[in-house]
């Protein structure tokens, strides 16, 4: 019994799911910094991410431990991606934009 396709296929969509909810997640800080209304849009955001992912796991994921294992480590790997390529240089880009606004 080989298990590898069904293990690097529920990687990859841990992947993709979490590239979806951390760069979800970015994308609204940095969108919310600015927002008339950041309240709306960090909620509606987070049950918009919230909810595709959770809907990912379920029917992508859902149906073997080993898979849904797969698809927790590629989400976690997702995570540590886009935290490497959304740094920033110097430091702490709200204070940044704060000092630039005075």
């Amino acid at each position: 019994m080989n298990d590898w396709p069904g293990l690097a296929s529920g990687f990859a969509a841990g992947i993709l799911l979490g590239a979806f909810f951390f760069g979800g997640l970015w994308w609204t800080i940095r969108r919310g910094i600015s927002s008339r209304q950041p309240a709306l849009l960090f909620i509606g955001s987070l049950l918009l991410r919230t909810g595709i992912v959770m809907l990912g796991f379920y029917f992508i994921l859902g149906d073997d431990w080993k898979r849904l294992l797969a698809g927790l480590l590629g989400f976690v790997a997702a995570r540590l991606i886009v935290m490497r390529l959304t740094r920033t240089t110097g430091g702490n880009p709200v204070s940044q934009e704060a000092d630039h606004a005075s």
